[in-house]
């Protein structure tokens, strides 16, 4: 039966290079991307990406929300016009605000919902907030645009800002736009150079290249398909597919190139050694794909709709990039032949040059201390780990999540100086009609509530507002609310819900710390059992998850010092340690399984010792350059300016190149050539000496 599995296993490997299989492979993709083409297109339109949309309907703010649609449009989003004179507002500013007013009363998109113009204290500043039911949509960039060219118009002496949440929204919106061009192009430029600087062939590129576009196409066609059935997607995940997609998928195509090139040396016709690649390497590329799929999807037990809808996301970027790298690129390759690899064209018969290369004296120079050489590793990750202490975790305020000054923060800044910073996006509470009084006076006698609204009442509820003396995403605006909370709902009678853009933060906030707590776990447990079944051992699974979370912490620690004194950022966003540690975790065993089955597959002909070096000489190079690729495609994140980007794209880029570099090539070798024999445990690999291994071999036996 095991000879039936294998030969069936082997005849489907042979389907995408065989003599005339092969055209078939490449015939289907193209039909398949001529189908989805289209598609994949629509992705961008139908993300979702206001707060509060990634909230589940358990959240305090999400329930106030839907009980505001009695009172307004679920689509209200409010912008905030700012007029200033230094030398004091005249009758003349004040005419001129009062005159834009009613024509900002008059724009279908507002329908009168204008209050203003409101003088500040100081009289240096007017303010006029204008209701938009736009919500958080591209046609929120053209009524921005609206406003401003409106109240432009007339005294240059009279500056003009526009911000407040739909000026928010309509900068963010300008941002993922970029996503589809800027990230795109920058990754593909990126993917390229290294490319070529690891073939050094200036055709060879072109496949993966063209393998993984197709890959991208049909994942995003795929994904726009299941918003259709409730999946959230924002340009947060819109972006990191793009990436994601692009860089793992270069990295099996790497892993299967590498292969393939090493049997083309050993088999004169190209069919039998894409053949033989697909067999040797094609179930190291899968159980590594297959473990990343895996971690990903860990992501569902999210309540955090934006972190809950990137696990299908991801896996099923990987899932297509997976298919389109075993699949269409042997195709290629076999259709090509050997010439694409010109000017350095592996020849029948040659020598493999990894047996005398860098990764191969690297392992002889491991193998004379290797217990001296992970134990200075490891302490030197761990100190690089301490960079953590003392850096903020937690929401930024809108000012700090953006890299540079757009002109919605430039306008909270001047509005903060003039008026209460909460001015513009108030705190609201809903309760019980009866309790309108109570719910009044607990609201007003809150510290950090510079004024409350008259209250509205309907079909028996009250609507309330409080303007809050703090900004509005800051520690000071979450305390104020937590007190509003804690008065409003000791309220007998009032069953009041708090809401408003500062609640929906601090909601959001809350519940990804609570995913962070669960999903880091499980993502560890699944990973460890994976490579448990993959490898047949317990002792190798518990080592590599220890150098994979060794690693994380290094990755966190030195990005968090770059974060703070090379960027300058004021901390990092809740959300980022988690899709931090997922992608390291779940990217990182990628390499880790196909050092691991290489060294696993060497150990049975020649022992563990022996395995360890022969396998690091044969994966060290590919290893490399993969992660130089994935590395670099995440590091294009920060080619847009969100605080959010360009944090996980340093830090995964950082703690996949400790991965490749000194991880997995210098710990996790180390670490092995130290442990020997036992790192297989409790497989017969375990019991076997290396003379023993090597007699089984020569007798035609099989180790399992």
């Amino acid at each position: 039966m095991t000879t039936a599995r294998t030969s069936k296993a082997g005849r489907i490997a042979t389907w995408p290079c065989g003599r005339r299989t092969k055209y078939l492979v490449v015939a289907f993709w193209l039909i398949v991307v001529a189908v989805t083409g289209g598609l994949a297109g629509k992705l961008q339109g139908a993300e979702r990406n206001d707060a509060s949309s990634y909230l589940p309907a358990s959240a305090e703010s999400t329930q106030e929300l839907n009980l505001q649609a009695k009172f307004t449009s679920p689509n209200l989003n409010p912008a905030v016009v700012v007029y200033t004179r230094p030398s004091g507002i005249t009758a003349a500013d004040l005419r001129k605000a009062e005159a834009d007013a009613r024509r900002f009363a008059a724009l279908p998109a507002v329908g009168g919902r204008v209050a203003g113009p409101i003088p500040s204290p100081d009289h240096q500043a007017l303010e006029t907030i204008v209701g938009a039911d736009l919500g958080y949509n591209a046609n929120i960039s053209g009524f921005i645009s609206g406003l401003n060219a409106t109240a432009s118009a007339g005294d240059p002496g009279l500056a003009v800002h526009i911000t407040g949440p739909a000026a928010n929204a309509a900068d963010e919106i300008k941002i993922f736009k970029g996503i589809d061009t800027t990230l795109l192009f920058a990754t593909l430029a990126v993917v390229v150079a290294l490319l070529l600087l690891t073939y050094r062939s200036p055709v060879l590129w072109i496949l993966p290249i063209m393998s993984a576009g197709v890959a991208l196409t049909v994942a995003e066609a795929v994904i726009y398909l299941l918003t259709k059935h409730g999946l959230t997607v924002n340009g947060q995940s819109a972006g990191i597919l793009v990436v994601l997609v692009l860089g793992a998928g270069t990295d099996y195509a790497l892993l299967l190139i590498a292969r393939y090139r090493e049997e083309l040396r050993r088999h004169e016709d190209r069919h039998q050694a894409m053949a033989v690649a697909l067999r040797r390497a094609g179930p190291a590329i899968m159980a590594s794909a297959a473990t990343v799929i895996a971690g990903m999807l860990c992501l569902l037990v999210a309540d955090s709709a934006d972190i809950s809808g990137l696990g299908p996301v991801a896996a099923i970027g990987i899932a297509v990039g997976l298919v389109a790298m075993i699949t269409l690129l042997p195709a290629l390759l076999v259709i090509f032949g050997r010439w694409i690899f010109w000017p350095i064209r592996p020849r029948y018969g040659s020598a493999e040059p990894t047996s005398r290369g860098l990764w191969a004296r690297t392992g002889q120079a491991i193998a004379r201390r290797p217990r001296l050489i992970w134990v200075i590793t490891a302490v030197l990750l761990g100190c690089a780990a301490l960079g953590m202490i003392g850096f903020k975790v937690g929401s930024l305020t809108t000012a700090q999540s953006f890299r540079g000054t757009p002109p919605s923060v430039a306008g909270e800044l001047v509005l903060a100086r003039h008026f209460p910073a909460g001015a513009g996006e108030p705190v609201a509470v809903i309760g019980n009609a009866s309790a309108a009084a109570a719910l009044h006076s607990a609201l007003a006698a809150t510290p950090g509530v510079a004024a409350v609204s008259p209250p509205v009442t309907k079909d028996g509820l009250v609507y309330l507002q409080g303007t809050l003396t703090s900004q509005p995403v800051s520690q000071a605006a979450f305390a104020t609310v937590d007190r509003v909370r804690d008065a409003v709902h000791r309220i007998p009678g009032a069953d009041a819900k708090v809401g408003g853009g500062t609640a929906v933060t601090m909601d959001v906030e809350s519940y990804a710390a609570r995913d962070r707590d669960v999903i880091i776990p499980l993502v560890l447990l699944v990973v460890m059992i994976i490579l448990g079944l993959l490898l047949r051992a317990v002792v190798a699974p518990l080592v590599l998850i220890g150098t994979v979370i060794l690693s994380f912490g290094a990755a966190l620690g030195l990005s968090a010092l770059a974060f703070r004194h090379l960027f300058g950022f004021a901390g990092e966003d809740t959300s980022v340690p988690l899709f931090i540690f997922v992608f390291l975790v779940a990217l990182g065993i990628d390499y880790n399984i196909f050092l691991m089955t290489r060294v696993r597959e060497e150990a049975i002909r020649s022992g563990t010792r022996r395995g360890a070096i022969t396998g690091l000489a044969a994966t060290g190079g590919v290893i490399t350059s993969a992660g130089a690729v994935l590395a670099g495609t995440f590091a294009m994140l920060g080619t847009l300016p969100l605080v959010i980007f360009t944090e996980i794209g340093f830090a995964v880029a950082v703690g996949v190149l400790l991965d490749t570099i000194i991880v997995r090539s210098v710990l996790v070798t180390a670490l092995t050539l130290d442990i020997g024999r036992w790192m297989w445990w409790p497989s017969p690999l375990a019991r076997r000496p290396a003379g023993e291994a090597a007699a089984d071999v020569a007798s035609g036996a099989r180790v399992h």
